[in-house]
């Protein structure tokens, strides 16, 4: 073989070498393309970019605080592509991630001007250690309602425009999660003085009430008087409990029964309660103290009515004459149909209009105004309180009961 045969035939080995090193770099770094994969590069660099914000998110929905920032600097990071972040809230560093940590100690002075005027800014992190790379960075504030809660901070190698202006929209994407958490807490807050409102209306007349009840059977009959004791108890501490935005249907109807004991002892046989439960929709979420009021206002305007009203066939309804609550909760597909209904009182329909729109008084109607824009705000408009009255005529209230909605959960 000639000189020139050995040179073209070295040739194509190092050729060939070069080719199969440069496929297993590649296999080592890329994913193999498979015919399922769908999209361009660009459209994959987009989905990562998404999935990687959509990882960072829930924690910060919890506000800005050590262990938020700790759980979504690291994806936070990742989209910047930067070699350290830090978050900080207004009085220290919430997290480092990445290397060169020993910047943490400087960032609160650096970071100070920022915290005081809500702008932008960037810095050289005059750092001594010379194999240090992290010579520059750009801070932005984490604003919410105009207040400055703290600052992310991004460093590199060098002055990077780009950076500055990615580190500006990831920290108003942060802002974003931030101002979402303070609503949850603001929406957190009203359901609960939305509950106090309830248990301030049920709590003086009703105890009142059933103590003065309890109270006559204690002679004539001590183990009934024992047994009521025991069902104002548990009635009450259900109704007082302070955990828990939503509540079964079971236990629901459980305290609903409690609070019927409790309602015949003072009037006997005067009530008279149906009650009809597929058990399937037991275990339905809903919101807590939902359909108590409702029952409170069938016996209220029944039994407690103090004005004598003409019947709808003509004769005069006496004062004490006895009224019929039906109670029923059914199955109806991917929901639970609940049916309040009594052969009370009843009401005029647009004094009711006005109750539901929040026009009825301070205490006129609460329970019913309270339920339905609870249901609303849980559930949607589709779901607030279907009302059946007139005066003389009763009332019934239908209420619908998505059997799962996501972040509806008994406790």
């Amino acid at each position: 073989m000639t000189g020139a045969g050995i040179a073209v035939i070295a040739l194509l080995a190092l050729l060939a070498l070069l080719l199969f090193g440069t496929g297993f770099l590649l296999g080592r770094t890329a994913r193999p393309v498979r015919t399922s994969d769908v999209g361009t590069p660009v459209e994959h660099a987009t989905f990562e970019t998404l999935h990687t914000a959509s990882l960072a998110a829930p924690p910060l929905r919890s506000g800005l605080t050590e262990e938020s920032a700790r759980r979504s600097a690291r994806r936070l990071r990742s989209l910047l592509g930067t070699d350290a972040l830090c978050l900080t809230d207004r009085d220290r560093v919430l997290v480092w991630d990445g290397e060169g940590d020993h910047h943490g100690k400087d960032v609160m002075e650096q970071v100070e001007g920022l915290l005081a005027s809500g702008r932008d800014t960037a810095f050289h992190s005059d750092c001594g250690d010379l194999d240090c790379t992290l010579r520059w960075a750009v801070a932005v504030p984490l604003t919410v309602d105009h207040r400055v809660l703290g600052t992310l901070v991004a460093y590199a190698p060098r002055e990077s425009a780009v950076l500055a202006r990615a580190a500006g929209e990831v920290a108003r994407w942060v802002c974003v999660q931030l101002e979402l958490a303070e609503l949850d807490r603001s929406r957190t807050q009203i359901v609960e003085a939305e509950i106090k409102a309830l248990r301030a209306q049920i709590s003086p007349h009703f105890i009142f009430n059933s103590l003065a009840a309890i109270a006559s059977f204690v002679r004539t009959d001590p183990e009934r008087a024992r047994e009521l004791l025991l069902e104002f108890a548990d009635f009450t501490r259900y109704s007082f409990r302070r955990h828990g935005e939503f509540t079964t249907l079971a236990d629901e109807l459980h305290s609903i029964d409690q609070y019927l004991a409790l309602v015949r002892a003072r009037f006997g046989a005067r009530l008279s309660v149906t009650l009809q439960v597929a058990p399937e929709v037991l275990p339905v979420s809903l919101p807590f103290l939902c359909l108590q009021p409702l029952v409170e206002n069938a016996v209220k305007h029944g039994l407690e009515g103090a004005v004598t009203l003409p019947r709808p066939d003509g004769p005069v309804r006496a004062v004490d004459a006895p009224i019929r609550v039906t109670i029923s909760a059914l199955d109806a597909g991917a929901e639970a149909e609940v049916v309040i209904e009594d052969d009370g009182t009843g009401m005029d329909p647009e004094r009711l209009r006005r109750i539901l729109r929040g026009e009825g008084g301070a205490s006129a109607g609460i329970g019913l105004l309270n339920v339905d824009e609870r249901l609303r705000q849980v559930y949607g408009d589709d779901y607030g309180l279907v009302i059946e009255t007139g005066v003389g005529a009763g009332m019934k209230i239908t209420l619908r009961l998505p059997k799962y909605r996501a972040g509806v959960h008994g406790s």
